[in-house]
């Protein structure tokens, strides 16, 4: 007797068959998250820098960490649409 995860995972498969990524695409996705997650890295320390600049503006360093919040959530849609045009764009 299958679950019910089971029976939706096989409704869902047979609406929308799962198509397996190639090599390349693998490939280029893990390109995408290693640029993006090194992009973000870079944003964490050099606000962090920042943030210790401003150690003694608290109105400061809100807005600094709003920044922060605002380029990591800009950075992670880019890398969600690059790596689904990765997906529709190499090997079929």
């Amino acid at each position: 007797m299958k679950s019910a995860i089971e029976l939706a995972m096989s409704r869902l498969n047979k609406e929308a068959p799962i198509r397996k990524l190639t090599d390349e695409q693998k490939h280029r996705i893990a390109e995408i998250d290693s640029e993006i997650t090194a992009k973000i890295a870079e944003k964490k320390v050099f606000l962090d820098g920042e943030m210790a600049k401003s150690a003694g503006d608290p109105q400061a360093q809100d807005e600094l960490r709003r920044q922060l919040a605002g380029e990591i959530a800009r950075l992670e849609e880019k890398r969600d649409e690059k790596k689904e045009k990765a997906r529709r764009e190499f090997g079929g």
